[in-house]
């Protein structure tokens, strides 16, 4: 009936390996008819087994001499297993629980199957802490992946950190612990204790958990059991039919913690409901498509900004928990404003409490710190040869897109994927079996991701922040691309921040920084990105890297955006460059909001809104960003004179005419060439009075003249302002 001295002290010390062997209700080998009951109660007095049904007792259990918070004992003439409770006292008080151990795997085959082939995309619906219900008994069912460990234990608030109480059960062939704690309450918080192969003990958070405690503790927290009632359908119908290449995509880059703060002394946090009244309507103002989060997945380190994510599978205690979120995407739905999540597959810090050494294994990393370890940011890497890797990461994408329904994905640092040697000097990394510097694992697990979210989530957009020239990051896997909607333009954004920074009278000099990106336009889906990367490290802000005064640096910050607008591309700015921040950004503090008190910072952030609305209207602006067709130079030859010219066309052929001079000087009598005969109206003008500018224009319009300019059939002279970027539409015959 008792289980030999050795198995009886692992039992009570925690560190069987299969519990659920002895502990619970069983039959007794070699003893006709008996019945035995086994549990471990650290810091019971006594403990009773109740009949469930009845409520009456049928037997008292005896502590194990040696192994005291085991407990057993015989159920009296009773041969049959039966429901049972037990009723337990304590010093100071009686408490009647159920046992874990009276009830069976939970675990479903096809699930584990899937998870250890590489290809479960809702592994967060089995593994952590997940509501169960056993007919009209509801609990939570925690699972953790662990095959090497020794032992696993789940230590809680409910078990008062006791690794004794609740061994897990292991299922061998999947590498899965399992147990189910009945007629439990939401947020508790919990970690698994994990026995490693050498016996040593150490604690870890759970990789799954859908919400965690801030540092220094860092435990998981189970989640709340409720449902989010959505309310964006409309939303999420129009996603699913909208071709995103083919339409206006205008992206507003926000880091919540700094982008406002509140509190007496401008410290604290936004919380989603705070960003619900203030962040949605500013982003609605200014006209932004889409806004992006930088990552809201947990992270320990403020200064990480997210980028060294511990708990993928919970967002950051920081803003609120899961429904507030939730409710801030329902919220920008119903303002027909799309939500995309930066997200990090490519390396995981090193805290203790997270995934690094998980089981006592470099079980989710590599071991050879030449392919597990990141130089550069000291960080691990991913083991994406692994399938039960591959299944976290499909399933945290998915996660994101389907329970939070986020409109897409940034990958960051995709070509620290890509490449073996990344970073790396000689002799610091491994080839591939071919011999190459491809990191075919990595390769293969982006195109499977890619494949499987357009398939499984429609409408949604997979943008690859990368940095080399890989061909066909947004090429269709079936083409031999990694599957990607779009791909930043990093070349885009190095050479014109470039130009933007030089002198004007040098500028002629570096023309070509400013035309080359439409050399390989059309080789990717793009996305023109100026990000947070290009506003720290002392790189400064936007405003501060261009030379002049302070007229000078806004007008030309006003015909760069301009340009931009109109460059074949979707479009990404980062917060505080719409309206001129001046100061590198710093996480830890506000926006410098006080500055649109002041016309010049104001006067951008219009122009910014303005730009977002013609481009909206506008189809020859977005329509054929990926078609060479959509796009003409009319002149971008005129060095000399730091003049930009060319035309963008809706599929109609319908023409958007853009100059740009990047130059103090005013251009009278300047000749530009024109598609089609007609009217055409100024219908922006980034040096008008309005945006601050010296109001230097053309009187709302331009006419054509029947005489060839720049390989055009008409043409017309206009007056081209200092430092500006002017739009003339063609208006219709309706129109004029």
């Amino acid at each position: 009936m008792c289980p030999e001295y050795g198995c009886a002290r692992a039992l009570a010390n925690g560190n069987h390996g299969d519990p659920y062997s002895w502990l619970g209700m069983h039959l007794v080998e070699g003893e006709k008819n008996a019945l035995v009951v086994r549990v471990v109660l650290p810091g019971a007095l006594k403990v009773d087994v109740l009949d469930e049904k009845t409520g009456k007792k049928v037997a008292s259990l005896a502590p194990v001499s040696g192994a005291e918070p085991l407990f057993v004992g015989k159920m009296g003439r009773r041969v049959k297993p039966f429901p049972y409770l037990l009723q337990v006292t304590y010093p100071a008080a009686e408490h009647t629980l159920r046992d874990p151990y009276a009830y069976g795997s939970q675990l479903n085959n096809d699930d584990t199957y899937l998870f250890n082939e590489g290809r479960q995309q809702q592994a967060w619906q089995f593994l952590g802490a997940n509501w169960h219900q056993l007919g009209e008994l509801s609990g939570v069912l925690f699972c953790v992946w662990a095959p090497n460990a020794k032992s696993v234990s789940l230590i809680a608030d409910f078990n008062h950190w006791d690794k004794r109480r609740h061994s897990m059960r292991k299922h061998p062939a999947s590498g899965i612990w399992e147990i189910f704690i009945p007629e439990l309450q939401g947020h508790e918080h919990y970690k698994f204790a994990i026995q490693t192969a050498s016996g040593d003990w150490h604690e870890k958070a759970d990789p799954y958990a859908r919400a965690m405690e801030p540092p220094p503790y860092n435990a998981s927290i189970v989640p709340l059991h409720e449902a989010w009632q959505w309310r964006d359908s409309h939303w999420m119908k129009k996603r699913a039919a909208t071709a995103w290449h083919q339409a206006p995509v205008s992206i507003y880059e926000v880091h919540l913690g700094s982008w406002r703060r509140k509190g007496d002394d401008g410290r604290d946090y936004l919380n989603y409901q705070d960003a619900v009244t203030h962040l949605i309507p500013y982003v609605k103002e200014m006209g932004f498509t889409h806004v992006e989060f930088m990552p809201l997945s947990e992270y320990p380190f403020d200064g990480s900004w997210g980028y060294q994510p511990v708990g993928m599978y919970a967002p950051t205690y920081r803003f609120g928990d899961a429904a507030g979120l939730k409710m801030l995407v329902d919220a920008f739905h119903q303002e027909g404003i799309g939500v995309i999540l930066d997200w990090v597959p490519a390396h995981f810090p090193k805290d203790p409490h997270g995934l690094g050494n998980f089981d006592g294994t470099c079980l989710y990393e590599h071991q050879d710190p030449r392919r597990g370890s990141h130089p550069d940011w000291d960080t691990l890497i991913y083991n994406y040869g692994r399938k039960e890797v591959q299944s976290f990461l499909l399933s945290n994408a998915c996660y994101w897109l389907q329970e939070f329904h986020i409109d897409g994905l940034r990958l960051d640092a995709v070509s620290s994927m890509l490449y073996l040697d990344y970073s790396r000097n000689p002799g610091e990394w491994t080839p591939n079996q071919f011999g190459g510097r491809e990191n075919i694992e990595a390769i293969d697990l982006l195109k499977d991701l890619n494949s499987r979210l357009y398939a499984s989530y429609p409408g949604i957009m997979m943008i690859a922040e990368e940095s080399t020239a890989w061909g066909g990051v947004s090429r269709d896997v079936s083409s031999g691309g990694l599957g990607f909607g779009f791909k930043w333009n990093m070349g885009w954004m190095h050479d014109t921040l470039c130009y933007l920074s030089r002198d004007p009278i040098h500028r002629s000099y570096h023309h070509h920084e400013m035309t080359f990106s439409m050399v390989y336009a059309y080789t990717e889906q793009f996305i023109l990105s100026l990000s947070h990367d290009e506003v720290v490290h002392g790189k400064r802000a936007l405003i501060e890297k261009i030379p002049g005064d302070d007229w000078q640096k806004f007008a030309t910050l006003r015909a760069y955006y301009g340009f931009m607008w109109a460059h074949p591309g979707k479009k990404l700015l980062f917060m505080g460059n719409e309206f001129g921040q001046r100061r590198e950004w710093q996480h830890d503090f506000s926006l410098d909001w006080h500055l649109l008190h002041f016309a010049p910072h104001s006067q951008l952030k219009q122009w910014v809104a303005d730009l977002n609305k013609l481009y909206g209207e506008q189809a020859a602006l977005w329509q054929q960003d990926m078609d060479g067709s959509g796009f003409a130079w009319l002149d971008c030859t005129d060095a000399a004179s730091s003049i930009l010219a060319f035309c963008r066309f809706d599929k109609h052929g319908k023409p958007m005419i853009i100059v740009s001079n990047f130059t103090p000087a005013t251009r009278q009598g300047y000749r530009i060439g024109l598609p089609q005969a007609g009217q055409y109206r100024e219908c922006l003008n980034s040096d008008s009075e309005f945006y601050g500018g010296s109001n230097v224009g053309n009187g709302g319009e331009i006419h054509s003249e029947p005489q060839p300019w720049q390989g055009m059939s008409h043409s017309a002279v206009i007056t081209l302002p200092p430092l500006s970027t002017v739009y003339f539409s063609l208006l219709e015959n309706d129109e004029c």
